[in-house]
């Protein structure tokens, strides 16, 4: 995750107050549950380049004889991996 997870708080409430002030959306729940659903949201979202780097890992694990084998460079196969998975799954990251 590129932001600091002590970001999200700041984050969800300038966004919710943006909302807000711009009447761009009317709550039914209390604020404070509103709050922090914007924060899981916020925070899920953020987190999905480190699940796709954890398993981008797990896969060259799994290949991690061949690629000592031919002295491959991992840091590109990393690399090389991650952009096929974000482009096979529409990812935006």
């Amino acid at each position: 995750m590129r932001v600091p997870k002590s970001w999200i708080h700041f984050i969800s409430a300038k966004i919710l107050d943006d909302l807000e002030k711009h009447g761009l959306i009317k709550t039914n729940v209390p604020r404070e549950e509103l709050f922090k659903e914007t924060e899981q949201v916020i925070l899920h979202e953020m987190m999905a380049e480190d699940r796709l780097n954890d398993e981008v890992r797990e896969i060259l694990r799994s290949y991690e004889g061949e690629i000592e084998k031919k002295r491959l460079d991992y840091k590109s196969l990393f690399d090389m991996t991650k952009s096929k998975l974000v482009r096979e799954r529409n990812i935006v990251i």
